[in-house]
């Protein structure tokens, strides 16, 4: 028996089939990409608005901005995905000592040879290297561990930025004696936030201690033992001690300190600068209020800050899309991505790349940051750039410390201890 199949339906099949081809294609041509951050305002403003331009220029790609807790308990996170096989494709991490915990050789991208290296600057690719090899790119800009402060308060009572720990004392007394404002935020809710008065002063000891960060990754020197290093756990129970915080320190969140130091409801507030972002987000009304300084030690000649890299933003090793990752971390690092972090949450230090530039209108606190950062200006990198040990639990101490629970010498000592059990996890020389 002959069949007669139409042309008409022979037609039809065939753009049925190309239909079914073309749509079976485009469904494999869109990729997702889930991209971690911490779960800063700022921070997450900024990755979204990256996700959705890197997005308009590559609609085949879609990211999808995922938010984790920041301090101690988002580094368990990482390390819980890490160690599982289930962290996102692209995730946002610190750069330095915790980026080496991370094992990057096995769970990280190599970038070492991707185009945009070459506009990275030096000092940013030292901290997200491993054994030769490059495995991160900057994610915003690089930040400084010191105080906000309110530039009204100041004004009102003709204070000067202080130079010297002293200097720095004598304002909050003269603050607490106006009543009314608080002259040290402390925000201990959130625990991550305890750790300034300790990790910003870190440019003073060395100052005082030059090779402190070889010495302390040899463990030929300790922070209970060095009197330049203990001395930010002292200043920690000093304000504590003087009656300098707001009322509500135990409880009160990084939120409360950003909305306390913009608003004038607290003079003081010792933070990393990347919270001049969150400022932005949240509080822009008030942002030009705030101004920035570095930690004082207790020689104004040798004042400077204590510098923390930009984060880095990584690839997943195991991610299915190792090329769309790239990609993605690519568009980051460019002067397009900086521009765009710059629109989303304004300008908040200098960035990494150096194509990239800032504004002219930037506010008050970021300018003092740059002034730092420039010819001229005095910073030294945190002890997490220069030294791999860095213990989890200092946040924890310092809290003790800043609640007037745990003295500065016990403080220093338990902290001691902490470093030598991640300097184990390590396998580094000399502390068996």
């Amino acid at each position: 028996m002959a069949y007669t199949i139409s042309r008409h339906y022979l037609a039809a099949a065939a753009a049925g089939c190309a239909l079914a081809l073309s749509l079976a294609a485009s469904a494999q041509a869109e990729v997702k990409l889930a991209f971690l951050v911490d779960n800063a305002p700022a921070t997450v403003k900024a990755a979204e608005a990256l996700a959705a331009a890197f997005h308009a220029r590559n609609p085949d790609i879609t990211i999808e901005v995922e938010a984790r807790a920041a301090g101690g308990e988002g580094d368990n996170i990482v390390k819980t995905r890490l160690a599982t096989g289930e962290m996102t494709d692209v995730f946002m991490y610190n750069a330095g000592s915790l980026f080496h915990a991370l094992n990057p050789q096995q769970n990280m991208l190599d970038l070492t040879d991707e185009p945009y290296q070459s506009d990275i600057m030096d000092t940013f690719k030292a901290v997200v290297s491993e054994n030769g090899r490059i495995y991160g790119a900057p994610f915003q800009t690089a930040m400084g561990g010191g105080v906000l402060y309110n530039r009204k308060i100041y004004a009102e009572l003709g204070l000067e930025v202080p130079k010297t720990w002293a200097e720095f004392m004598k304002n909050n007394e003269a603050i607490k004696a106006k009543g009314g404002v608080a002259p040290v935020i402390q925000t201990f809710r959130d625990t991550w936030t305890s750790q300034l008065f300790v990790l910003g002063d870190f440019y003073n000891v060395l100052q005082a201690v030059p090779d402190f960060p070889e010495k302390y990754t040899a463990n030929e020197i300790k922070y209970a033992t060095t009197p330049a290093a203990l001395r930010g756990f002292e200043h920690q129970a000093e304000v504590f001690n003087a009656g300098y915080l707001n009322e509500d320190f135990g409880s009160a969140s990084y939120d409360d300190g950003l909305r306390m130091v913009s608003k004038g409801e607290g003079a003081h507030y010792p933070m990393l600068t990347f919270a001049i972002g969150n400022l932005f987000e949240n509080y822009r009304d008030d942002i030009d209020n705030v101004g920035f300084f570095a930690l004082p030690g207790d020689d104004a000649a040798t004042n400077g800050l204590t510098a923390w890299m930009a984060n880095g933003i990584y690839g997943y090793a195991q991610t299915e899309y190792p090329d769309e990752v790239k990609k993605f971390i690519a568009f980051v690092a460019g002067k397009e991505g900086c521009d765009t972090q710059t629109e989303a949450v304004g300008a908040i230090g200098p960035y990494m790349t150096k194509s990239c530039t800032l504004p002219d209108d930037v506010p008050p606190a970021t300018k003092d940051l740059v002034a730092y950062f420039a010819e001229g200006g005095k910073n030294a990198p945190a002890l997490e750039f220069l030294s791999p040990v860095k213990g989890p639990a200092l946040e924890q101490i310092t809290v003790e410390i800043g609640s007037g629970i745990r003295s500065p010498l016990d403080g220093a000592k338990l902290y001691d201890e902490d470093v030598r059990k991640q300097a184990l996890q390590l396998g580094l020389p000399g502390w068996e």
